[in-house]
């Protein structure tokens, strides 16, 4: 016969007669489940008392099933087996296929591409799948799993992990400084074509870095460009200075011709955020995917610290 809804055991108690039973003891059953003994022993008469029959035969040593438990202890632990067998079976197949990333195209292409061969060396189930732009994802309406943003970290609804911080310094190239001269002095900058972005936050970098440098009111103005790549990429042309981030030489500043004018320390006001749907952060793929990039970031972190260090002549911390 059936039981009726409101005779169904709590998980806990189910979990205490498979122990106990399996055992041969409350004692090594409350060990197994981190419990005390009184604990196995309550949910036990739980169960008797939701059932109305003894599940142990009391007084009797060692511990003994009566014909009841004899009869349900074997249907408790196959509950057990085929559900960790089902969860396993789904987180095994949850793991695979493909993790669809939206981040901006300048972190794409200078910080994640170039990493993405040992992620995938790591955890070849998982096809990556990335997207690039500036706007923020609507994880309830789009097909992502995880957004990668430059921000302050105040991402209201969803899951947000730290991921880097950089230091911002002008650079220009070496065929820029011979037809300008070489500035002496952040002020010097004022002869100079800079080279902006159109987005309003990220230009306010700029403002930060002079503020830093002692010149507050000096004027910002020069050519714009949609993003940092295309700027970046005209001040290899030789076309102005560009301030830079760190994570957009990751390789090196040398690695680009570009050459870091004065020992300036100046701290990005934005940071990289890794965010996800709330609770999403647990599925196997976001997780691994986590767990991988936020040690790459701990990497790079730490080479950004060692070079502004070494660059403005800080102190190591």
């Amino acid at each position: 016969m059936l039981l009726m809804l409101d005779r169904l055991p709590p998980i806990a108690a189910l979990r205490a007669l498979e122990a106990a039973a399996r055992h041969g003891s409350f004692t090594r059953a409350a060990d197994e489940l981190n419990v005390t003994q009184s604990a196995i022993s309550h949910q036990i008469r739980h169960l008797e008392d939701l059932w109305g029959f003894e599940l142990f035969a009391r007084g009797a040593r060692p511990l003994t099933l009566t014909k009841s438990g004899e009869a349900l202890a074997p249907v408790a632990r196959d509950f057990f087996a085929r559900l960790s067998a089902t969860l396993e079976s789904l987180r095994v197949e949850d793991a695979k296929g493909a993790l669809k990333i939206s981040t901006l195209d300048s972190f794409a292409l200078t910080w994640l591409v170039p990493r993405l061969s040992d992620f995938s060396t790591r955890h070849p189930e998982i096809v990556v799948w990335i997207s690039t732009t500036d706007d923020m994802v609507d994880f309830a309406g789009e097909d992502v799993d995880i957004g990668i943003r430059f921000g302050r970290g105040v991402y209201p609804g969803l899951h947000t992990s730290l991921l880097l911080r950089e230091y911002v310094f002008p650079a220009c190239s070496v065929d820029l400084l011979s037809r300008f001269g070489t500035p002496s002095a952040p002020a010097d900058l004022a002869r100079f074509p800079l080279l902006l972005i159109h987005d309003e936050v990220m230009s306010s970098h700029w403002g930060a870095w002079f503020a830093a440098a002692g010149v507050p009111d000096f004027p910002i103005d020069g050519p714009r460009f949609p993003n940092t790549n295309m700027a970046l990429q005209a001040a290899i042309a030789g076309q102005g200075v560009v301030l830079v981030r760190s994570a957009h030489v990751d390789s090196g500043l040398g690695a680009t011709g570009l050459v870091r004018l004065f020992d300036v320390h100046c701290p990005a006001s934005l940071a990289y955020y890794l965010v996800c749907a709330e609770g999403a952060q647990t599925r196997p793929r976001i997780a691994a995917f986590r767990a991988w990039i936020q040690a790459e970031a701990a990497r790079s972190q730490q080479q950004y610290d060692r070079e502004e260090e070494s660059t403005a002549g800080l102190s190591p911390v």
